[in-house]
């Protein structure tokens, strides 16, 4: 008779623990500060951004996104997937449709009056803001709780971060610089200054970012790249088969032939998205950097 009664007091115990837990449902702090609360993981998600889809398919969640936006094109499985608008036109009418429990965008790309009118249609958006590789964790871990895939994203940044620790062993400080190259000539010259994840893959490397006294992503001139002379130009411009590569129209700018980059041969087109894109790929960037500096057959010795 105890035994059965015990039994049942358990099974008690157990209903009314799922019970709690399922009435606590998930709760996450945004990268705006924004608290979103559901009642369960996200079944159902659309994602705007491309590093945001590219860490959730990371996590094992590909199953989950249920719309894309227009530029996130990786993994490749993806593009079965409906694209969806974003930006400055993003269509609501056409995110609804596809019945997600929650958005994925980044921070400029809506309007609070777009991000209103998801959440008054029941729709939870969570806003994402990575610029740095210690902001990409944080992405990570917020898309892990979003989606109850909280362990992988601890697997995913420890496998991250043993990458960057084996690159930063196998570097030493050189004294060199890299300039980046995040926007070409003619759209005119942007790059990535300090507090960037492209910064801290060139200190990771031993290199100096030339533009570290900028801050974030900054527009700049011909001049004061010419005036720095970089040791090292890396250039994210994508190359679609026809005129000039990224690298030949670079190495041609009248002016720029006296640069040590150009005199060296050391101009580089790296992989725009790996590069460019606060995700699981920054591991693939830094070793494509490491291997431009040191030379592309040497291996990354074994931290």
């Amino acid at each position: 008779m105890k035994k059965k009664l015990l039994a049942a007091l358990l099974a008690a115990l157990l209903t009314l623990g799922a019970a709690c837990a399922l009435a606590q449902g998930v709760t996450v702090t945004d990268m705006y500060g924004r608290e979103v609360t559901l009642d369960e993981p996200v079944t159902r998600i659309v994602a705007l951004t491309a590093a945001d889809c590219e860490i959730l398919c990371a996590l094992g969640g590909e199953s989950l996104l249920v719309g894309r936006g227009l530029y996130c094109d990786y993994p490749e499985s993806i593009l079965s997937v409906p694209v969806v608008q974003s930006g400055a036109e993003t269509n609501i009418e056409e995110i609804l449709a596809l019945a997600p429990q929650a958005v994925l965008m980044g921070d400029m790309a809506q309007s609070q009056e777009q991000v209103a009118q998801l959440e008054q249609n029941g729709v939870k958006v969570v806003i994402s803001d990575a610029n740095d590789i210690a902001g990409t964790y944080t992405a990570i871990r917020m898309i892990g709780a979003l989606t109850g895939l909280d362990n992988a994203a601890e697997v995913l940044i420890a496998d991250m971060q043993a990458t960057f620790e084996q690159v930063a062993a196998g570097s030493e400080s050189s004294g060199k610089t890299v300039y980046f190259e995040v926007s070409p000539l003619q759209y005119g010259l942007w790059t990535a200054g300090k507090n960037t994840f492209m910064d801290e893959l060139a200190a990771l490397c031993g290199l100096t970012n030339a533009f570290a006294d900028v801050d974030g992503w900054a527009s700049i001139s011909e001049e004061q790249v010419l005036a720095r002379d970089p040791d090292y130009i890396v250039t994210t411009a994508m190359y679609y088969g026809e005129g000039d590569t990224p690298v030949d129209e670079i190495v041609s700018r009248p002016g720029w032939e006296g640069l040590k980059a150009v005199k060296n041969g050391c101009v580089y087109n790296a992989d725009s998205n790996a590069v460019s894109r606060p995700g699981p790929r920054l591991k693939d960037a830094v070793l494509e950097l490491y291997n431009f500096v040191n030379g592309a057959q040497e291996e990354v010795p074994a931290a």
